[in-house]
């Protein structure tokens, strides 16, 4: 089995660098790993934009199945490059209302009057991963600070090294987390938790991520990669399109209620039983073999 930093003879598994960011292809699997060493894999202008180039490679090519997403040691992704923190401070006091306004207030108001995202700045690479029609697997192998650990956040599947630190740092800068993890942590553990850690910005483990929910498996930093990869390959060889029809589900019917989510999922069922997918699984398993699924 070929790993990161080992050989392929098959050009579709070369490793290729390109702005701070490493790509592999294995099986199905695409294997998008940080290389920032400087920054401890910061999301800087380039990197972002080299993600978003890959990402819609991934969305494009049919024998990409699988995102692997992981980062150089010692970090997953450090955050935000704080260095640009500066160059963006403004010049002069942002002008206030004549009618003073408390802070609940003034962000009501954004809901009317929307602020541009600045696209660039990697605040919007966890909607971007969120919104992937396949399966994605973040492998947690180092440090996960700020929009680093909204990365991993945004991934469908979480697996972490017992090196791996998590942190919603955002506080300590005197911001809020403006990478989505206000909607997505209280969806995955529990409200009390998502106000700690985002209240304090503490710094917590792998166990303790394990142990509230944040990831569903830790392993020793010397294998986390490849039981990751073992299990992306063995996703991989299923139905994509019924992964893709299941993932669509599960983060529709986060907002839906039991009845409106078994509509849903009674029309996806049509689509999954009309698919090319589901009739080869009939015939494995009248010819007693195994399915070669083709994600049609």
């Amino acid at each position: 089995m070929h790993y990161i930093g080992q050989e392929s003879t098959n050009p579709l598994q070369k490793r290729m660098s390109k702005n701070h960011l490493d790509i592999k292809r294995h099986k199905g699997v695409l294997i998008l790993t940080l290389s920032d060493p400087k920054t401890r894999n910061a999301l800087g202008p380039e990197l972002v934009q080299a993600l978003n180039t890959e990402l819609d490679r991934f969305e494009s090519n049919n024998q990409d199945r699988v995102l692997v997403l992981t980062g150089q040691d010692p970090s997953f992704c450090s955050g935000a490059n704080v260095r640009r923190f500066d160059q963006e401070l403004p010049n002069t006091p942002r002008k206030q209302p004549n009618k003073p306004q408390s802070i609940w207030e003034r962000i009501e108001s954004a809901k009317i009057h929307k602020n541009q995202i600045d696209p660039s700045s990697g605040a919007l690479l966890p909607l971007r991963i969120h919104r992937l029609k396949k399966p994605s697997i973040a492998v947690i192998n180092g440090y996960a600070i700020g929009v680093g650990m909204g990365l991993a956040l945004a991934c469908d599947i979480r697996i972490a090294s017992k090196k791996a630190i998590f942190s919603e740092a955002f506080v300590k800068m005197g911001l809020i987390p403006g990478d989505g993890s206000c909607w997505q942590l209280p969806k995955m553990i529990s409200l009390s938790d998502t106000y700690l850690l985002q209240y304090t910005g503490d710094k917590i483990d792998g166990p303790e991520a394990l142990r509230i929910g944040l990831i569903s498996k830790l392993h020793s930093h010397e294998t986390v990669l490849e039981e990751a990869l073992t299990l992306a390959e063995r996703i991989a060889t299923g139905p994509t399109l019924s992964h893709s029809l299941t993932k669509y589900l599960i983060q529709e019917s986060m907002i839906l209620s039991l009845e409106e989510s078994l509509d849903l999922a009674n029309y996806a069922q049509t689509i999954a039983r009309e698919s090319e997918d589901h009739n080869e699984a009939v015939k494995a398993f009248i010819e007693k073999r195994s399915p070669e699924f083709k994600g049609k």
